[in-house]
Parts: C-alpha cells; sequence; structure tokens
C-alpha cells in the first residue's frame, strides 16, 4: 500500500493572484517612488541646501509632506466609496507621476527651488494618500477571504520594502548628483504603477466582495463608525500617541548622522534599509508570533522604546544599525496584527471610511512628531533625542497593555454574567 503523495505546496499570493500582484506591485512602486523623494530630500536639506536651521528645515519638511493624509481623510473616504477603485488607484498614481515628471524637467533647467521641492513633497504626499486607503479598502475584492491575512501582509510589506529600496536609493544619488535624477526616478516608478494597476482585474465587485448575513447598510458619517467601535478607537489612539515618537526616526537619524557620525549620505541609506529590512521581516513573521493582537503590540513597543534609546547610549554606527533594524520589525508586526484584525472587525460597507480615517489619525501626528523633533533638533544633541523617543513609547506601551488585560476582564465578567443562574432564563433555572 502506497503512501498518500504530499499536498502541493502553495504558491504565494501574489504569484497565483496575479492581478493582486500587479497592484501590490504598483503601491511597491507608489510607496519607494515617495519615500526615495523623501529621503533623498530630507539629506538634500540636511547636507547640502539647509541654512542654520537644518533641523526645522527638515522637519517642516516631513511636515509638509504628511498633511495630505490628515486634511483629506473626508475626502478620500467619498472618492474611494463613489468611483471604482481601479480607476482611483490608476488616477492617483498618473497624477503622483505627471507631477514628478514636471518637476523634473524643471529641475533639468536649473537647480530645483527649496520652496518648489516643498511643493512637490505636498504633492506626492496627497495622490498616495489617496491611493494607500483605496487599495486597502480592495483587498476583498482581490482576493478570496481565506487569503486576506496573506494579501494584509503583502500590503503591509510595501512599505518596508519601499523603505529598505527607496531609503536607501534617496541619499545616495543625491551625494552622487543631485536631487534631479532622484524626482526623474519616482516619475517613471508611479507612472510604470499606472500602467500595471489599469492592467490589473478587480473580479469580485465592491457590494459583494465580503459576504454579509443581513441587508447592507446605510452609509454612515466616520464619527459614528468610530463610536460604534470603542476598542478600536482607543487601540487607534494609543498608536497615534506611540507614532509622534516612532516616526521622528526620519528627523533623528539624519542630524544622528551629521552630528553624531560625522558621516555621508550612504550612512543615511544603510540606517534606512535596516529600518526597511526590520519592518519588511516583522510584515511576514507577525502572524506566526502567538498571543492576542493586543499584547504582542504592547510587548513590541516596549522592545522598540529600549531600540530607538540605543543610539544615545552608544554613539556607534552599529548601535544605530542595530536599533533601526528592531525598531523596523516591531513595527512591522505591529501592523500586520492589527490591520488584519480591523479587516475582520470592522464591517464591509465601513471600511471606507473606516481605513481613510486611521490612516488620517494615525499620520495626524506626523506632522507634530515631525515640526517639534525638527525645532529640537536646533538645540539638542541628536543622542538627546534618541533617548527622549524611547522614553515617550515607555507610558505608551503601558497604556496599551493595559487596555488589553482590561478588554480580557470584560470578556471574564461576561462570560460569568452568561453562564450564572440569575442570567439564566427562568424555565433554565433548577
Amino acid at each position: 500500500m502506497s503512501a498518500a503523495p504530499a499536498p502541493a505546496r502553495r504558491l504565494p499570493l501574489v504569484l497565483r493572484n496575479p492581478s493582486f500582484g500587479r497592484v501590490w506591485a504598483g503601491q511597491l512602486l507608489t510607496q519607494a517612488a515617495g519615500r526615495m523623494f523623501q529621503v533623498g530630500a530630507v539629506w538634500w536639506l540636511v547636507g547640502y541646501a539647509g541654512g542654520r536651521h537644518r533641523g526645522l528645515d527638515s522637519g517642516l519638511f516631513l511636515m509638509v509632506s504628511t498633511l495630505p493624509a490628515v486634511l483629506l481623510a473626508p475626502v478620500v473616504a467619498r472618492v474611494v466609496e463613489r468611483h471604482a477603485h481601479r480607476t482611483v488607484l490608476a488616477a492617483a498614481a498618473a497624477v503622483a507621476g505627471v507631477v514628478a515628471a514636471a518637476a523634473a524637467v524643471v529641475a533639468h533647467t536649473g537647480t530645483l527651488p527649496v520652496a518648489a521641492a516643498y511643493a512637490v513633497g505636498l504633492a506626492l504626499a496627497g495622490c498616495q494618500a489617496v491611493f494607500d486607503p483605496c487599495l486597502t479598502t480592495s483587498v476583498p475584492e482581490l482576493v478570496e477571504d481565506a487569503d486576506i491575512e496573506a494579501a494584509t501582509g503583502f500590503e503591509l510589506s510595501t512599505q518596508s520594502v519601499a523603505g529598505l529600496c527607496g531609503g536607501l536609493l534617496g541619499p545616495l544619488v543625491v551625494d552622487a548628483g543631485s536631487l534631479d535624477a532622484v524626482v526623474a526616478a519616482c516619475a517613471a516608478a508611479y507612472l510604470l504603477a499606472a500602467l500595471l494597476v489599469v492592467s490589473a482585474r478587480f473580479p469580485r465587485p465592491a457590494s459583494t466582495a465580503t459576504p454579509s448575513d443581513g441587508p447592507v447598510s446605510e452609509r454612515r458619517t466616520l464619527r459614528r463608525i468610530l463610536a460604534e467601535l470603542p476598542f478600536i478607537r482607543r487601540v487607534l489612539v494609543c498608536f497615534a500617541a506611540a507614532n509622534i515618537f516612532t516616526t521622528a526616526v526620519y528627523v533623528v537619524m539624519p542630524l544622528y548622522t551629521r552630528q553624531v557620525l560625522h558621516a555621508s549620505g550612504s550612512t543615511v541609506a544603510s540606517l534606512e534599509a535596516a529600518l526597511g529590512a526590520g519592518t519588511l521581516v516583522g510584515s511576514f513573521t507577525g502572524g506566526r508570533l502567538p498571543g492576542r493582537p493586543v499584547a504582542v503590540g504592547s510587548a513590541c513597543l516596549t522592545v522598540m522604546a529600549a531600540a530607538l534609546a540605543l543610539p544615545g547610549l552608544f554613539a556607534q554606527h552599529a548601535a544605530a544599525l542595530g536599533s533601526m533594524a528592531v525598531a523596523g520589525w516591531c513595527v512591522g508586526v505591529i501592523g500586520v496584527r492589527f490591520v488584519a484584525l480591523f479587516q475582520r472587525l470592522v464591517p464591509a460597507d465601513d471600511k471606507p471610511g473606516f481605513f481613510a480615517v486611521m490612516q488620517a489619525l494615525l499620520g495626524a501626528t506626523f506632522p507634530v512628531s515631525s515640526l517639534v523633533f525638527g525645532a529640537l533638533g536646533d538645540q539638542l544633541t541628536a543622542r538627546t533625542l534618541c533617548l527622549a523617543q524611547g522614553a515617550g513609547l515607555v507610558p505608551v506601551a503601558l497604556t496599551l497593555w493595559w487596555l488589553g488585560d482590561r478588554d480580557d476582564r470584560d470578556d471574564a465578567a461576561a462570560r460569568r454574567t452568561s453562564t450564572s443562574p440569575a442570567a439564566a432564563p427562568a424555565g433554565d433555572r433548577s
């Protein structure tokens, strides 16, 4: 009697679902282009074009680059809800490509003015603020329900791969030439992304992408959506607070490279690559960690606090590389666990509004973080800023852990109430 053949190993989702693979590749290109321009422009301001207030100049640039995700959230929610998602995705990438191409033409005739760099950063960030929540909402249209977690892992991995590619290339290209070549490469990436999205199929209509046990609910306001999801609302507030300290790395690391390590753009590139590689690994390993999402999230925030403080204690390139890799891994784990949780907890009809407001809420602290840490960078040493980042995450980690413990207690109380004799129907009492 022969043994049963071993089951065939499944291909990765991006290969067995070509349409999702193309859209994912489009997101990878757009985020890599945006990251390349952002990191390259920050290093250009800190190392070349900046004046006496290099910290404030770079912080202002990052603040401008993050405002669209906050200010456009209600508009993005309506656009994603009312229009075909493939059209929205392709249009966002194409507009970004045209803006970057126009900037490349201007830069080719002379040096790109600082004000123009700020304007380009604002426009590219606006296009990305439309693209990302639209893709998140589109996942159930592209994949089966059983593949949602895998699709979420790939979707979240784009940020880490983009950080790895764009963060690595941006400072290197600026050191090798100028910001002009960065803008031209970004234009090509955005336009290719638009072509990939147009060539993809969205086989599952938005109205039937996620099965429902009841009638389709009416569209609701963003405030009502969050009001009916108190646990998710509290978790989002925690992560918004954490972002004040975690996203400051984009200001602190270039300043740390210049002030402490006295190094060039290749060092900035290596730190960005370490952050991106760590996030990539975390995105694909986060689903395998045991424990509930809140417990995993609070543990990761604690580890991240120690990692971000490490360069403040040890002024070494190796310490900074290790810090970025570990912090990136924590970001990847938190992202894949919580976005997958939100995909399942949020009703299908509320997803366009929810993911837009999620991006706005989490992004709202980025402008504040960039401006505050940028201004502090002109007054305090970069090592002190690293210690401030780590210290700021500790109370957030404790708060998230308390929320998980409170949720466990509430669940236990509900189970006791449902099984107690007093709560049982009269016919069940003995």
